[in-house]
Parts: structure tokens; sequence; C-alpha cells
């Protein structure tokens, strides 16, 4: 991508792991003004090649900042880095929060009290898509919080994807989870298929390739499918993080008197497998606990 034409807005990127990393490269390219920052200083420095200034410490980052993006593991890191660590003392009123990290719910609505009475604006915008539409820009963006504010954000929004405002705050978590579930549950439904098939003698990527066009069709059966017949396990969304999303979805059933028994049964697959030491391969390796489970041909 060629460096776009230089921006007015000034944004902070906080959390540049596997996700946070390819956006924030994408705005920067894009021509907006970017400071960012990194645990892993050496994740930040990386990006300054394509115009990023580096802070030493979060609230630096976020100084003149007129919108702050946080991409960080869970709901606990992003209080700590907030509050604790005087990031939204040091943002400017006026500013807009935009948290693209997956937490629960009440964490994303506390967080948007907390904000909203130091006079910025907070936005939960969980995304979805993977490592591969972070870097082209075709996330799935979530953002629950004002519509409003949503708007007023949507140049931006367009260099990382497309943007459907969900609801209130804490909706775009909500609807996360929900993604997160479907992509669980059809994980363990390909897999379990890739089983049954090689028990009966066919060939997975015949039948993957069998199936493409048909109702069985998905995402997850493109590029996961492909994963599990190459045997490709190394992360681009961990066990580890699947199974954090799953226990947040089932807390959040739990809250709201739901029974949910598909995601009950993946969420214990993912707790076994990621017991068994599977929690930092890509989620697609959910077929090497299926795979133990059953007897060798």
């Amino acid at each position: 991508m060629s460096q776009g034409e230089r921006k007015t807005t000034r944004i902070a990127f906080l959390g540049l792991g596997l996700m946070g990393g390819p956006m924030a490269r994408r705005l920067a390219r894009a021509g907006y003004p970017i400071t960012v920052w990194n645990r892993d200083t050496a994740k930040a420095k990386a990006l300054e090649a394509d115009g990023a200034v580096v802070a030493d410490v979060p609230a630096e980052a976020v100084r003149d900042a007129d919108v702050v993006f946080t991409m960080l593991t869970d709901g606990n890191v992003v209080g700590t880095v907030l509050f604790d660590n005087g990031v939204a003392i040091a943002m400017k009123k006026g500013a807009v929060l935009v948290d693209t990290s997956s937490i629960a719910p009440p964490i994303a609505r506390e967080h948007a009290a907390r904000l909203a009475a130091m006079g910025i604006s907070h936005l939960d915008a969980p995304v979805s898509g993977g490592v591969v539409g972070a870097d082209a820009g075709t996330l799935a963006i979530m953002a629950g919080g004002g519509a409003e504010v949503v708007a007023s954000l949507a140049d931006i929004f367009a260099v990382l994807g497309r943007v459907t405002h969900v609801g209130p705050s804490g909706a775009g978590q909500v609807c996360k989870l929900a993604n997160q579930q479907i992509v669980a549950v059809t994980i363990g439904a390909v897999a379990e298929a890739m089983i049954l098939v090689e028990a009966g003698g066919a060939s997975r990527e015949a039948f993957r390739n069998a199936i493409r066009g048909g109702f069985a069709e998905s995402r997850i059966l493109e590029l996961h499918g492909a994963r599990m017949v190459e045997r490709n396990f190394v992360p681009g969304g961990s066990s580890k993080n699947q199974l954090k999303d799953l226990n947040a979805v089932m807390a959040l059933a739990k809250d709201m008197a739901l029974t949910l028994p598909l995601t009950s049964a993946v969420q214990a697959a993912f707790s076994d497998f990621v017991a068994e030491g599977g929690g930092e391969r890509d989620h697609s390796g959910l077929l090497l606990h299926l795979e133990g489970l059953n007897p060798k041909s």
C-alpha cells in the first residue's frame, strides 16, 4: 500500500500483537499521524518505517491523540493500562477511546462509564477476521456505544474494515462473543467431520474440496479446514484466546439464565485441549484433541 495523504486526526494505538500491529500499520500507511506503544518495544519499533512514532509508556502515546485504539489481551489488562498506567488521565477531553480488544461486556460498560465521567467517549469495537483481515483491511468491526461517535470515525474505520453500530456500550462485546461461539462450534464440527471421513476411507482434502460451494461452505471450512488438511497449527487465533472467549460466553449465559449446549460442549473440548498443552496452537488445532479421543486406524 502506498503512503496515504497526510490526515489531521491524531491517533494513538496501544497493543501491537498479531492483530494490533497490522491494524496500526494500515492507519499509518493511510496517512494518519500515529503514536504507538507496546509492552515489547521491538513490536512498536517495527512500525517506525511506516511513519509511526514510538512512545516509551502508554500515557505518553495518548497525550495529544484525538482517537486512542486499544488492542490488548483481556479486560483486566485494558483496565490496568487505562486507569492504573495513567492513560485515561493523560487523554484530552473530547477524545475517543476505541477498545478493539475482546473483553467481557460488563467490563466494557464499566470502562465506558468511567471515561464518560472524565469527558472521554468510549466505543467497545471488537473485530473479527483474524490476521488476514487485519492485514487486508477487511475486518468486521462490531461497535457498541454512541451511534454518532461511530459515524464520526467512519473514515478511520474504513481503513480497517467494515464497521457496524450494534447497540449501546457493551453490545459490541456481546456480538463478538456470539461471533466466537459460531467460530468455535464450526471449528469443532469441521474437525469432527475430518475425523469421520478419514475413518471411513475418504481423503480429507478431497472431502473439503467436494463440499465447497454447498450448504456447508464457510470461512471456517475455507481457512481452518485447509489448516486441518495441511496440519498447520501456527496460531492466527490461539486456542487459549478461543477458550477465554468461550468462558466469557458461558459466564454471560449464566447471568442471563440461558442454556447453550453446543457452546458448552465445545468449551469443554477447548478447555481439555488447552490443559493438554495446546493453548498456543491455532484454534483449528482442536482437531488434535478430537483425534486423541478416537482410535488410530
